[in-house]
């Protein structure tokens, strides 16, 4: 499982130091710092039917201006990601890497043959014929928004089913892949709501695709799949509307300041240009590792993504937070 370790493991750092978890400042986990304005108490909640789902399409159809019948609800991101390698049943996937770890877990667990395309290097590598394509946008770890018009042309020549992953695009503000579904029948789109809404703890994740495939993949699906917290939360969460100018504005202005900051160190070469809301960045002269002994001993946790293909044990991924974090990691940085 070390192959697949994610960032955000609050629990066994907190061990580790033997502190209380609201003490650990999480820089390696890239769920949003700010969280929505929810106007509900859970306590008057009944949970003695099972839930109805309407409210909670209707409020994600709104979200995304798109129609109930092209969404299918799983219980998180990571479900849908597994659900839908299985119900694809397709023999091939390519993986634009670097890329989320859970597309090569979920490709492995179903038995699909794994290629790897290096995007840093040879993004318009041709895949091969009907494969299943994955592609992260904005990427991770290193938060880019690609263009995606000349891979669409490349893709459809070779006939290839698309999954692409728009769990960090509203940080962005950038396009949706969702226009190419008037044009492209095999394409599916991952909306992840945890990361911008600040909810790892409530299990929502969205497909988006055509009509006709949505509908063969609910065919395949139970009935209860999301408990009537999850759908309540995410459907307070969509009301809060003024939660997204200040989620755009707050994270933009933090992750200047964060950039400012790395930009001071002699031991940091490079900082990748993010679209998201988190920083990839190359180290000099010391490893990943080494780097997280001494932001350890500021309660501060920082991603290795050595575990990422291309990647080596120069790298780490460091996520916006708070100013005050960001204080605390100067001063710890101040160390080195």
């Amino acid at each position: 499982m070390k192959e697949f370790k994610h960032g955000g493991d609050i629990n066994s750092f907190a061990k580790k130091l033997n502190c209380k978890e609201n003490e650990i400042i999480d820089l390696s986990s890239n769920i949003n710092f700010i969280k929505p304005n929810i106007q509900i108490d859970f306590n008057s909640i009944s949970i003695s039917s099972y839930p109805d789902y309407k409210g909670l399409y209707k409020a994600i159809s709104n979200h995304y201006n798109i129609l109930n019948s092209q969404i299918e609800l799983y219980n998180g991101g990571s479900s849908a990601i597994f659900r839908l390698f299985e119900n694809l049943g397709l023999k091939r996937c390519i993986i634009y890497s670097p890329a989320y770890l859970e597309y090569k877990k979920a490709a492995k667990k179903y038995n699909y043959k794994i290629e790897l395309i290096n995007r840093f290097e040879d993004i318009y590598k041709k895949p091969k014929r009907n494969s299943l394509v994955i592609f992260v946008n904005p990427s991770t770890p290193d938060g880019k928004y690609y263009n995606l018009n000349k891979l669409f042309k490349i893709w459809e020549k070779q006939n290839c089913t698309l999954l692409i992953d728009e769990s960090f695009l509203e940080f962005s503000q950038k396009k949706s892949a969702i226009k190419y579904l008037k044009s492209y029948e095999n394409l599916y789109i991952l909306k992840s709501m945890t990361k911008f809404y600040s909810s790892a703890g409530i299990r929502v994740g969205t497909i988006i695709s055509t009509k006709k495939n949505i509908k063969k993949l609910r065919e395949k699906e139970p009935l209860w799949k999301l408990s009537t917290f999850d759908m309540n939360y995410l459907i307070e969460a969509l009301k809060d509307k003024k939660f997204k100018k200040t989620t755009i504005k707050k994270n933009k202005q933090n992750k200047k300041l964060l950039i400012n900051l790395l930009k001071n160190y002699s031991f940091i070469e490079k900082v990748y240009k993010s679209d998201a809301n988190f920083l990839l960045i190359k180290l000099k002269n010391i490893k990943a590792k080494e780097l997280q002994k001494v932001l350890e001993k500021e309660k501060i946790m920082i991603r290795n993504c050595s575990n990422f293909d291309f990647l080596d044990t120069s790298y780490v991924r460091i996520a916006v937070k708070s100013k005050s974090s960001i204080k605390i990691l100067k001063k710890a940085l101040n160390r080195i």
